[in-house]
């Protein structure tokens, strides 16, 4: 099966590009009125608070488990900080891909139309993100860990084979999940300034994000044969799984002694673990679900992501 085009030729596909284009004008209006700068709008020279957690210690992966009853306080706190930049290193990584599908979208579409001008837009955005990222993840001194190395690769064929609803609804996925968790932190006390100062210029911006993509997988599977619909459930869920799991690098255990296949297999069956998961994406698989993307084979991935409870 090979990509559709982005140009419409059909009265109803006209009319669903004059949506798009209707969304998309209101969010350039948006963006022109309130957008921010890392390099302005945050203090990378300001001391980090010591004893300041970097995520809640409820939503670390060990918490709960054997390992963590044996772990220091500050053990706690610095496996917090390695999950939270991997989240964070991940998240720059999948807004890689991001970047890429939007950038082959605006190829194909008529670059004058509000659609395409969104689509440069929010590779904008991205790209200050993911520096924002980058630049979180060394003010930290740890690793850039990102996904592993074979989801890394796996992940230069998400342009390829992900399109219309899939490409936006996984995109979705993973912006969401992390979404939600954020809000959580953007006002907690607790957390790391730093964090939580990037974590309010991230909600801002994705909200926008959001509802371009929502609007896109509305509108995207209004149009799909029922072939056409079964691919792109079973790639959206196939995705979405592979970003999910990917959020915590096995690695980050070695950082408190932990070995991280130990680590690993401790956070899958923590009980904890799963419902954060089943919490940032509560929300977005409502959607989904009303939406018709979560059938068929596809279903079981959704399971295995602890996204979707079993």
């Amino acid at each position: 099966m090979t990509a559709p085009t982005t140009t419409r030729t059909t009265g109803s596909s006209r009319a669903g590009q004059g949506d798009a284009n209707a969304t998309a004008g209101r969010l350039l209006r948006s963006a022109a009125k309130k957008s921010y700068d890392p390099d302005v709008d945050i203090d990378w020279e300001a001391p980090l608070v010591d004893g300041a957690l970097w995520m809640p210690e409820h939503r670390v992966s060990l918490y709960g488990t054997g390992l963590w009853d044996r772990m220091t306080p500050e053990q706690r706190i610095e496996l917090g900080k390695h999950e939270a930049c991997s989240v964070a290193s991940v998240g720059l990584w999948f807004e890689t891909l991001l970047m890429q599908r939007l950038l082959k979208d605006f190829y194909a579409d008529d670059p004058t139309t509000e659609r395409a001008q969104w689509a440069l837009t929010e590779v904008a955005d991205e790209c200050r993100h993911s520096q924002m990222f980058a630049r979180l993840v060394r003010r930290a001194g740890v690793e850039p860990y990102g996904a592993a190395p074979f989801v890394h690769q796996l992940g230069k064929l998400f342009s390829v084979v992900n399109w219309g609803p899939a490409a936006y609804a996984s995109i979705l996925v993973a912006e969401e999940v992390l979404d939600r968790l954020q809000r959580e932190q953007a006002n907690d006390d607790s957390i790391q300034p730093l964090m939580r100062q990037v974590n309010r210029i991230h909600i801002m911006e994705e909200a926008r994000h959001v509802a371009f993509a929502r609007d896109e997988v509305t509108r995207g599977l209004a149009e799909l044969s029922r072939p056409e619909l079964a691919y792109q459930r079973f790639m959206c869920a196939f995705t979405s799984a592979f970003v999910v799991r990917s959020l915590i690098n096995p690695k980050v255990y070695a950082a408190v002694g932990i070995d991280p296949r130990e680590g690993r297999r401790a956070a899958l069956a923590n009980p904890h673990h799963r419902e954060m998961i089943h919490f940032g994406g509560e929300k977005i698989m409502g959607f989904l679900d009303e939406a018709g993307m979560i059938a068929g084979p596809g279903r079981a991935l959704w399971e295995k992501s602890f996204l979707l409870e079993t």
